[in-house]
């Protein structure tokens, strides 16, 4: 029995030192520097991917001699299965257990896509499937019926994607971010309607979201945005269309060539504000925070109307005749409201 003691003693005191041994080992090479194919070296995990994966595709990449150099220091640590998806970039001198890290803290390369003040859902749209960073997740035959996934209460989705540079990891679905964009959206324009002035002629945040996004098209000047918005505000208030060209090209889509003509401008559409009342159904556009401002915040202005300058700039009058004589001295032959 005692042999037998001795015997197991033994053998565990070898075992011991073995783990041992293999624990130094594994601490020594955790604190190496990666032998790296290049610097900064990149590479994705993708989602559902196991660590074992990821550590096969590491050793082929020639980054690991082995797939358990990664996988048993991560079971040690028990974070085998923490891993995070996403795109990864590791520099030179990294090593073993700085890559860890990263896997399990998500500590991934971001990639950014801008959308541009005063560009539409359809533009927006094809950024997003142009995108090679942007995972697909979404047919692009639903993209022009999002808003149910997104949660907009409109069943048009223009409009409602607050223009922003968006920071994602690559491999981001096309869902996920067309959500970011429309609850900052809802955000920044139910913070606007709730600071609205008084008497404002606006019944609804979305009729807010419309004026702003008509502001937004007549002018790239920010300083002029709030008088823009009066002038509509006015009109609104006084029943008089609001003529604005940028709502009858919208309304007029691929067939606009360009040249807006008076038959257009004649042409009956829910979007010619020329021959209809009020708003348009639907945003034209998406609007940035200073359109949101300016419409829901329009100073107390006589101007119901206003020219462009010609150098992005307006003019802006009070009545017919010396809209008129703005339209001569400027700008003759370019509409503007009436």
């Amino acid at each position: 029995m005692s042999r037998a003691l001795h015997l197991f003693a033994r053998v565990a005191g070898i075992l011991i030192l073995i783990v041992a041994a293999i624990v130094i080992a594994l601490a020594w090479w955790s604190a190496q520097p990666l032998r790296l194919p290049s610097s900064p070296y990149a590479f994705d995990v993708k989602p559902g991917a196991s660590l074992r994966s990821v550590a096969r595709d590491l050793v082929s990449a020639g980054v690991l001699p082995t797939e358990y150099a990664l996988v048993l220091p991560a079971r040690l640590r028990r974070a085998d299965r923490a891993i995070k998806a996403g795109n990864y970039e590791v520099a030179e001198g990294t090593t073993l257990s700085q890559l860890l890290d990263k896997l399990t803290q998500g500590d991934v390369t971001q990639t950014a896509m801008t959308v541009v003040e005063g560009s539409t859902y359809g533009e927006l749209v094809t950024a997003v499937k142009a995108s090679a960073q942007i995972a697909k997740s979404t047919p692009e035959a639903q993209l022009s019926g999002i808003s149910a996934r997104v949660g907009i209460p409109q069943t048009n989705p223009e409009g409602w994607f607050f223009p922003d540079t968006y920071f994602f990891a690559a491999g981001t679905k096309d869902i996920e971010l067309l959500t970011r964009g429309y609850l900052l959206m809802r955000s920044r324009l139910d913070d606007a309607w709730a600071k609205r002035v008084q008497d404002l002629p606006l019944k609804d945040p979305y009729e807010a979201l419309i004026l702003a996004s008509i502001v937004e098209k007549e002018t790239g000047n920010a300083s002029d945005r709030p008088l823009v918005a009066s002038v509509f505000v006015n009109r609104l208030r006084l029943g008089m269309r609001l003529q604005s060209d940028p709502t009858v090209i919208y309304g007029l889509g691929t067939k606009f060539d360009g040249n807006l003509r008076k038959r257009d401008l004649e042409a009956d559409s829910p979007y010619n504000t020329y021959v209809r009342d009020g708003l348009p159904p639907t945003p034209i556009a998406l609007p940035g925070q200073a359109s949101l401002d300016a419409a829901t915040r329009p100073p107390k202005t006589a101007y119901l109307y206003f020219v462009s300058r010609g150098d992005g700039t307006s003019e802006f009058t009070a009545n017919l005749a010396d809209h008129n004589r703005a339209v001569a001295k400027f700008q003759l032959g370019q509409r503007s409201p009436r």
